[in-house]
Order: C-alpha cells, then sequence, then structure tokens
C-alpha cells in the first residue's frame, strides 16, 4: 500500500503577536503542556534574564529558575543537571534570546521534557529548529535535539530588543534562497536527494521576508519575519537535517566565527552576506543584488568590510569555509576556487552592488 501521508514533527502551539507573553500560563495550562504547572524557566545569568524573572515569576508559583543558559556545552549540560536535580517538571521553558533558546533544547533533550520555547528577539532560526548551536572548547559545535513543542513571540518583546539582534534574523532567512539552491544543486550533481516540501516552506519562507516593504518597526513585518523563523525551523524537522536552511551561506559563516572568534559579527549577519555571495557565485546575479537590496535596507551588511573583516580574511574565511561541514557539497565545493579566484570573484561582486 503507498504511503498517502507523513508524520512531520511540529510545536502544538505557535503564537505570535503582541502581547502573547501576558497570556503564557493561560497557552500553557490550555495546551495541556503543563498541568501541574511544575515548570523550569530557562534564562540568561545577566540583567536582561532577571528582569524577566522579576515580571513573569508571580504568574508561575510552581516554577523554578535556572540561570545556567549561557550559550555553551558546558551551560548546558550544568542546565540539565541543575534541573535533574531540582525535581519533576512538566517542561522546560526557555525565555530569552538564542542561547538561551539552544542551551535549553539540548537541556531539555538530555532530561527527556519538552521544550517551549519563549523568543524574546528574532536573531535567526533557532526558535523553531531540531538544532542546537553551542560553544565548545572547539569553537562551536551543532547538535542534533527535538524541536520545541511550543513557540511563543510576543511582538511588544521584540520591538524592545536591540535593532541588531532583530535585523540578523532578516540575513538568517534571506539566505536560504542561497541554501536551497545548494541543495538543489547536490541533486544535480551527487543525486543527493532533496525534500520537496522542507525546499519549499525554507524557500518560500526566505520570499516573504525578501519581498516584504516593511521594517522592523512594523507589526506586519515582524509577524512576517517571526512566522518565517519558525518556518525555516519546521523545514529542518521536515528533512531531519539542516539542508534547508543551510549552505554555502552558513559555510561562509561558521569560517568566520572559527577562524575570528574574537571579532565575529552577528550569525545572521554573516549568514545574510553569505547567501548572497554565494548566490553570485552561483552565477545568479540578478537574485544576488535583489538579495543585496533587500539587506541593505534593513542596515545588515553586504560587505565584508561591514562586519569589520578585510578582503583577505574573507578569502581566508570562504577558502576554509567547506571544512566546516565536510560532506556537504555547496557551491564552494562545486568551484573548489583558489585564493586568487576567490579574490576576483569578490571584487566583481563588490563592483557589481555598487553599479
Amino acid at each position: 500500500m503507498p504511503v498517502l501521508t507523513r508524520l512531520m514533527p511540529s510545536p502544538v502551539v505557535v503564537d505570535i503577536r503582541a502581547g502573547a507573553l501576558d497570556d503564557l500560563a493561560t497557552i500553557l495550562t490550555d495546551q495541556r503542556i503543563a498541568p501541574t504547572g511544575k515548570l523550569a524557566f530557562a534564562i540568561s545569568n545577566g540583567a536582561s534574564g532577571k528582569l524577566l524573572r522579576e515580571r513573569f515569576a508571580p504568574a508561575f508559583p510552581g516554577a523554578d529558575w535556572f540561570d545556567d543558559a549561557d550559550g555553551t556545552i558546558d551551560g548546558a549540560v550544568k542546565l540539565a543537571d541543575s534541573i535533574k536535580k531540582a525535581g519533576r517538571y512538566d517542561a522546560v521553558v526557555s525565555l530569552g534570546g538564542g542561547k538561551v533558546v539552544d542551551c535549553a533544547k539540548y537541556a531539555a533533550a538530555r532530561v527527556g521534557l519538552p521544550l517551549v520555547a519563549v523568543a524574546t528577539n528574532l536573531a535567526h532560526d533557532g526558535l523553531c529548529s531540531p538544532v542546537a548551536t553551542l560553544d565548545n572548547d572547539a569553537g562551536r559545535g551543532s547538535y542534533g535535539v527535538p524541536s520545541p513543542i511550543g513557540v511563543v513571540i510576543d511582538l511588544d518583546v521584540i520591538r524592545d530588543a536591540p535593532a541588531r539582534f532583530v535585523r540578523a534574523g532578516i540575513g538568517d532567512v534571506i539566505c536560504k534562497i542561497s541554501a536551497v539552491a545548494d541543495w538543489e544543486l547536490s541533486h544535480e550533481v551527487n543525486g543527493e536527494q532533496v525534500d520537496g516540501l522542507a525546499a519549499a516552506m525554507a524557500r518560500q519562507a526566505a520570499h516573504a521576508v525578501l519581498r516584504h516593504p516593511g521594517g522592523i518597526g512594523d507589526d506586519d513585518f515582524l509577524s512576517v519575519l517571526a512566522e518565517s523563523l519558525v518556518m525555516c525551523g519546521l523545514a529542518m524537522s521536515v528533512a531531519g537535517d539542516s539542508r534547508p536552511a543551510s549552505g554555502a551561506c552558513h559555510e561562509i559563516c561558521h569560517a568566520f566565527d572559527l577562524l575570528f572568534p574574537k571579532r565575529n559579527a552577528q550569525h545572521g549577519e554573516q549568514c545574510g552576506f553569505g547567501g548572497a555571495f554565494a548566490t553570485f557565485l552561483r552565477g545568479d546575479h540578478d537574485t544576488a543584488k535583489e538579495m543585496v537590496e533587500t539587506l541593505r535596507r534593513h542596515g545588515l551588511p553586504v560587505l565584508a568590510k561591514e562586519m569589520g573583516y578585510s578582503d583577505q580574511d574573507l578569502v581566508d574565511a570562504v577558502l576554509f569555509a567547506p571544512q566546516t561541514r565536510p560532506g556537504r557539497y555547496t557551491i564552494l565545493e562545486h568551484l573548489n576556487l583558489n585564493a586568487d579566484q576567490i579574490r576576483d570573484a569578490y571584487a566583481d561582486y563588490a563592483k557589481a552592488i555598487s553599479s
């Protein structure tokens, strides 16, 4: 008998609107995520984490609060150990930015609890992805984890986040155009299987942001950006892999992180740039220009120097990039450019986007 459908892992609740956090207790109760009210809240150990705890602790008298979520693998393990020792909980709730979400995802998986991701900024697509990106002794690693069972995004809170963090999410969504093209290239050259649904979800999420006329002060645009970030995370769940969201764009980003760990830019800033440059390398100059125009309109970098890197830094990063994802085939592996060719291609890119 043919398979007529597939089971798609997805959250039981996705609530994106102004004022959503005011209803968090009701959301968790109504969805039977926390029937006993016993929750483990993961927050940062900084001022923002303290403020969030002060705001929401009265609404959750049965909850415990843990401030071990620092974006590192050691912090994630410590968070898991703290939760395990403290008692029994219905779920883990991450309350903060991307580092908090990723630590909480890893910790929740380690202790066998579901996770509800409550985002306070929109810096990247980790909100709903089956991946936790954490700093480790070797630099930074990606760890497979279950996707959150709930995602709550309060647009009032997002508007109060530093603008740079929201803009970074734009870059991380738009670069999916390049990531999906890399996946299709691998299919053409190597026969790698492409999941059509996952590719469509990631690509349409990217185009929704790419062509939206609004800005980060506009609730309609913020809603589309948040929904697109969630869709990108779901695309990875559908594919069972980060392939629909990560190609040459992310290889270049990870190379910057590993080669220049003390001065790397935001993840989404680097991915947005990497996606535009990779699209140019692919020969799709019209799409590359459209991506650059959108990135510029939102105040995102489109040149290496705008992220604090020299042209030589860029050459070094693109040369090193394929080593960050061994076995992944993208336009970088396909072209296999040497240093001089990268330098020339980047000069052509810089000239093209300035005209």
